[in-house]
């Protein structure tokens, strides 16, 4: 026999009784069937159960498929976390199309480059965004899309600029919608564009079998059991909310909406709703373990949060506990749905001091479950660097949860692919256990005099001050040494502190090189999910002008 297997090949042919095309769809069919009382989402006075919500996101899908789209479109969203945000990541697929959300805090400008270059066919829109909007219309070279409204009675301001109405194009569509799993696992299922601070962005695409995967991966690495109640303080539009609409319907879980991160109306969400798990960066929990009135202690209510990004500080690790948040640290890129490594927490760990178990947790850790490699490996040679905590490289992944690429830029896709891993373009090492540890991105190491310098190391003792809320740091140039590292901080309210002290502060607790320099005090610019624009820092003390010395 001439086949790849022999006799295993021959005539064992896939057929629709044993092979279906992975879709988190899936997830949503079934929630529906099996547990079709159980509630899928919460916001304000509005309830739905899991049935409610599989007949809204087909009549969705109908009113799409009859204003035609269909297969290879894309339909874009500029949402706030609402229950529309959440059915529109099953409702468009539904159609065979791609689902293309928005950030929120994006200008008129970046928001026209990406429906001309995505080809949105349709937009839904929250009232709160329709200026920026209106304007990004007006800046399109190509066709513009079909706009929808997306009314909020919890919030005033704003004005329609759509067509239609939501709940009336929900009204208007087919409750008895019939969809069809894609054709192919490796449809696009996502268009996310990546955050680009120099050109514009690049859009990456996602498929059905990734976001299939990736949700069952949050699943086991967050541990979440069956119908847990999951607090949106992620945006729903970064990395389709890392998976986690898909997730909750895996689980029959309840999608508990918020529109903005507010910390009072979060502790009354969490007591209201029995919350069990939550995501977000660093900045959310630090806003939450610094609000007036957190709860603490007793008063707290257990929460199972994930974290992300590089090494969260210390601070922000022990803090959560104080305030009934215990974090696992996950960490990943748009061009990894998200999520696709964990700080996977070993047996002994809960019985280690606070400070200890943080230095642990802090990790970035090893592949999710459903992701195949996570590793440091060295860009030239591609081999893997020594776990010895101290040789850098490159953070790389490998598996089904890595996008399909980038939309219309193949340079791109290939040079992100080169050598069979995917590149991040952040530097890490391995410690001993084979845990990735992420020193910094690539542009954010600090050279002075030769010498490396981690901005994240020296954030993590700055985060330690009473008086720092919030921390960042950045080259700035140096006749001397080329550049040298400067701080920019944002103090907590009330508290008050001199350039002097903490310049004192940092070289009690760093070698001297490694301690800023200067201090800029003032709130820090921050991108809706709460990662601190360090690029307009830079800008501000012209570290491109710097010369490594």
């Amino acid at each position: 026999m001439n086949t790849p297997q022999g006799h295993y090949s021959f005539g064992l042919d896939k057929t629709p009784a044993n092979y279906v095309p992975l879709s988190p769809l899936s997830f949503l069919a079934r929630a529906a069937a099996v547990y079709p009382q159980l509630t899928s989402a919460v916001y304000e006075d509005r309830v739905f159960t899991w049935a409610e919500t599989y007949e809204r996101c087909r009549r969705a899908a109908s009113f799409l498929s009859r204003r035609g789209v269909a297969r290879g479109d894309t339909v874009a969203t500029m949402l706030p976390n609402l229950p529309a945000m959440n059915e529109l990541h099953f409702a468009v697929p539904m159609t065979g199309a791609v689902i293309n959300t928005l950030n929120t805090r994006l200008d008129a400008a970046a928001i026209a480059f990406m429906l001309d270059h995505g080809g949105a066919k349709v937009l839904l829109v929250d009232p709160e965004f329709s200026a920026v909007i209106a304007e990004a219309l007006s800046l399109m070279k190509g066709r513009k899309p079909l706009v929808v409204d997306v009314d909020d009675a919890a919030f005033s301001g704003g004005r329609r600029i759509g067509e239609i109405e939501y709940e009336d194009a929900l009204a208007s569509g087919d409750p008895g919608f019939v969809w069809s799993h894609p054709e192919d696992e490796w449809d696009a299922i996502a268009l996310s564009y990546t955050s680009g601070t120099t050109g514009n962005p690049k859009g990456v695409v996602t498929h059905h079998r990734g976001a299939y995967l990736n949700a069952v991966s949050n699943v086991l690495a967050a541990n979440l059991g069956p119908h847990p109640v999951y607090l949106w303080t992620l945006p729903m539009f970064h990395c389709n909310g890392w998976c986690f609409p898909w997730t909750i319907a895996a689980t029959a879980g309840v999608n508990v909406c918020l529109r903005k991160v507010d910390p009072t109306k979060i502790f009354d969400l969490i007591a209201r709703h029995g919350v069990t798990h939550m995501s977000g960066a660093p900045i959310v929990y630090n806003t939450l373990i610094n609000a007036p009135g957190a709860p603490r202690g007793a008063d707290a209510r257990p929460v199972v949060g994930l974290i992300a990004g590089a090494a969260p500080p210390v601070a922000v690790l022990s803090g959560a506990e104080s305030i009934g948040i215990k974090l696992t640290h996950v960490y990943g890129l748009t061009e990894v749905y998200g999520p696709a490594a964990v700080c996977a927490v070993q047996p002994g760990w809960d019985d280690l001091p606070v400070d200890e178990r943080a230095q642990l947790t802090r990790r970035q850790g090893v592949p999710y479950p459903l992701q195949e490699g996570v590793t440091v490996l060295d860009p030239q040679t591609m081999l893997p660097v020594p776990r010895d905590g101290e040789t850098i490289g490159e953070v790389m992944f490998r598996g089904n949860i890595v996008m399909k690429g980038y939309l219309k830029n193949a340079k791109a896709t290939r040079e992100a692919f080169a050598g069979g891993w995917f590149h991040t373009g952040d530097l890490g090492v391995l410690d001993q256990d084979g845990y990735v540890i992420i020193k910094d991105r690539s542009k954010d190491i600090i050279i002075s005099g030769g010498e490396n310098i981690s901005s994240v190391e020296v954030e993590d003792v700055l985060y330690k001050h009473p008086a720092i809320l919030f921390a960042a740091v950045v080259a700035k140039p140096d006749p001397k040494w080329g550049e040298v590292p400067c701080a920019f901080i944002e103090l907590k309210p009330g508290a008050t502190t001199t350039e002097a002290a903490i310049l004192a502060y940092c070289r009690e607790h760093l070698p001297g090189f490694k301690s800023p320099k200067a201090v800029v005090f003032g709130e820090l610019p921050k991108t809706s999910t709460g990662k601190i624009q360090k690029f307009m820092l830079r800008d501000q003390v012209g570290s491109a002008s710097a010369i490594t010395a």
